[in-house]
C-alpha cells in the first residue's frame, strides 16, 4: 500500500505524518532521516493495528499541488 505523507519544514527539524494513518508521525533534523523514519512508523503503526486486530485502513488520501499565482 501507499500512503500520503505530509513533511513539513520546521525551524529546526523536519516533521512528518500519515492522514490516512491518525497518530503515525516522525520528526527529524534532516528531510532524509525523517523520510526514513516516517516509513519505518507506518511499518510499525501497521504492525500495531494488525497485532490488535484492528482493520488496516485503506489509502484514501489525495496529493496535489494547486498554483497560486
Amino acid at each position: 500500500m501507499r500512503y500520503a505523507v505530509v513533511i513539513e519544514q520546521g525551524e529546526t527539524s523536519y516533521g512528518a505524518y500519515v492522514p490516512d494513518l491518525p497518530g503515525c508521525v516522525a520528526v527529524a533534523e534532516t528531510l532524509a532521516e525523517v523520510r526514513q523514519l516516517i516509513q519505518e512508523a507506518i511499518l510499525f503503526h501497521l504492525e500495531g493495528l494488525r497485532e490488535d486486530g484492528d482493520p488496516i485502513p485503506e489509502p484514501t488520501s489525495i496529493l496535489e499541488y494547486v498554483e497560486a499565482g
